[in-house]
C-alpha cells in the first residue's frame, strides 16, 4: 500500500499513448515517493523507454497527465521539465563528444547556476561551474580524466560521466535509461555505486530502466513492471520476483 503522507516526486495517471491508430501505453497509473529509488523492467517492446519519453516531454501523451512534486507537467517543455528537476539519460550518449569530460560537466553546471548552454560563454577554469564540476568528477571517479575527450571515454566511463552531469545539475528526479547497457562486467559495481551516490549523496528520486535483472534488484526498493504497455505489478523486489504474473509475463521470458 501506498503512503500518501509521503511526497510525491513523480505521480502518473491514465496515462496512455496512441500513434497511428497503435496503442503503446494504456492506463498508466504510478505513484513515485520522493527519495526513492526504483527499477522499471518488462520485455523488450513492452513501453519503458515509451514512458520514460512521455515523462521527460519527448513524446507527448494522448491520454492522461504526469505530475512532478504537486504541479501538472503533462504538457510542459523539456526545457521546462529540467528547470523543474528532471534530469536524464538515454540509452545511448546523449554527451558533447568534442568537449573534455571537464567541459561536459562544467556546462551543465553552468546551466544549473543561472547560465546557459551556449559555448560562446563557456565556463572558465576557474569560475563556479568549473569547481562544481571538479568536484562531481571526483565523485564519481573521473578527475584522472578530466582532459580526456568526451568520445574517447570507454562505454562505462561515458556512463559516469553522464552520473557526474546530473550531479552538477538541480536534478531532483532522474530518469536513467539501461545505464548498464553495453558496460563490461568489470565496470558494473562502480557504475551501480555511482547510482547510488546520485541517490543518497544527492538525495535524487531514481527510476531506472535495465535489463540486467540481478543487479537492479539488488539495488532497488520497489520494482514497476511493464508488459504491452501497461504496469502489470509495482512492489518491493522480492515480491516481484515470486508474483506469478511477472514470472509469466518477463521473468520466465527471454530477456
Amino acid at each position: 500500500m501506498t503512503d500518501t503522507s509521503v511526497p510525491s516526486a513523480l505521480t502518473i495517471e491514465g496515462l496512455g499513448l496512441s500513434i497511428g491508430g497503435a496503442t503503446i501505453l494504456q492506463d498508466v497509473d504510478l505513484r513515485i515517493e520522493s527519495g526513492s529509488l526504483i527499477g522499471v523492467i518488462g520485455p523488450n517492446g513492452a513501453g519503458k523507454t515509451t514512458l520514460f519519453n512521455v515523462i521527460s516531454g519527448i513524446m507527448r501523451p494522448t491520454a492522461g497527465r504526469v505530475s512532478m512534486d504537486g504541479h501538472d507537467i503533462t504538457g510542459a517543455s523539456i526545457p521546462e521539465r529540467a528547470r523543474a528537476g528532471l534530469g536524464r539519460t538515454f540509452q545511448t550518449s546523449n554527451l558533447f563528444p568534442g568537449l573534455s569530460v571537464l567541459e561536459n560537466v562544467a556546462v551543465a553546471a553552468q546551466v544549473s547556476l543561472g547560465g546557459n548552454y551556449s559555448l560562446r560563454h563557456f565556463p572558465r577554469r576557474d569560475d563556479a561551474a568549473a569547481t562544481t564540476a571538479w568536484a562531481q568528477l571526483e565523485a564519481v571517479g573521473l578527475g584522472h580524466k578530466s582532459e580526456v575527450p568526451a568520445r574517447d571515454l570507454s562505454h562505462g566511463d561515458k556512463r559516469k560521466l553522464e552520473i557526474a552531469v546530473l550531479l552538477a545539475t538541480d536534478t531532483r528526479l532522474a530518469l536513467l535509461d539501461e545505464p548498464m547497457a553495453g558496460v563490461g562486467s568489470g565496470d558494473v559495481p562502480s557504475l551501480v555505486e555511482q547510482i547510488r551516490h546520485l541517490h543518497s549523496h544527492k538525495g535524487c528520486t531514481v527510476m531506472m530502466v535495465e535489463h540486467h535483472i540481478e543487479v537492479l534488484m539488488d539495488l532497488v526498493e520497489k520494482v514497476a513492471v511493464m508488459s504491452a504497455g501497461r504496469i502489470i505489478a509495482f512492489d518491493t523486489p522480492e515480491k516481484i520476483m515470486a508474483n506469478p504474473l511477472v514470472q509469466s509475463a518477463y521473468l520466465g521470458s527471454p530477456a
